[in-house]
């Protein structure tokens, strides 16, 4: 009977579930919210499928069958309206030859999308604190930039890249959050003539 200690499913009862909470629907929400947090205090590096699965006391499998892999599962912490995977594709794809230009035209034609501001600048936002601080690192160094790093086997893949990054921020900051004159009334193709050489360079040209 209900409230009768040793009844089946009664708390300490012999037949009462315990351990890590199974499948239900509150369970993706509860993984998200545990990712979030460790990816926050740890970085992604830092973080671990185990870990999360952990925190949000599930198992390590129920994580990937939510979300697959830590990238995944990284990307969906964010909150990002757009996947940086598949922007870059075609980033790659051309080789290095161009390269600068066609990552930094992407990269303009997602943040001049307005439906994608309200999502990225939040997170440029959160720069004040340092989880916040791994978070836009650990996005533009793990997931659009370290892709390109990867695909087109880059030298000094870690100088280069972060020399890539520190022009992509400045612009963020500039022409997106404090919006800055004349950065906010350029046109992309000019902003691309800009800043698509210096790009480049930093990709493939002398570094050091």
């Amino acid at each position: 009977m209900p409230g009768v200690p040793g009844a089946a499913g009664a708390p300490g009862a012999p037949g009462a579930r315990r351990g890590r909470r199974p499948g239900a629907p509150d369970t993706r929400a509860a993984i998200l919210a545990a990712a979030r947090e460790r990816f926050a205090a740890a970085g992604y590096a830092g973080t671990s499928i185990r870990a999360v699965a952990a925190a949000a006391g599930v198992d390590a499998a129920l994580v990937h069958h939510y979300f697959g892999t830590k990238d995944d599962l990284f990307l969906a912490a964010l909150e990002l309206p757009v996947d940086p995977r598949a922007m870059i594709a075609p980033v790659v794809a051309g080789g290095l030859d161009g390269v600068g230009e066609r990552l930094f035209r992407v990269f303009l034609q997602v943040w001049d999308d307005e439906r994608n501001q309200a999502s990225l600048l939040a997170l440029v936002r959160g720069l004040a604190e340092p989880s916040g601080q791994r978070l836009l690192r650990d996005s533009l160094l793990q997931m659009v930039l370290g892709p390109v790093g990867r695909a087109l086997d880059l030298d000094r893949p870690d100088e280069r890249l972060a020399l890539v990054a520190s022009q992509m921020v400045g612009v963020v900051i500039l022409r997106y959050l404090l919006r800055v004159e004349p950065l906010v009334s350029m046109g992309p193709e000019e902003l691309v003539a800009a800043y698509g050489p210096t790009l480049q360079r930093y990709l493939t040209g002398p570094v050091g």
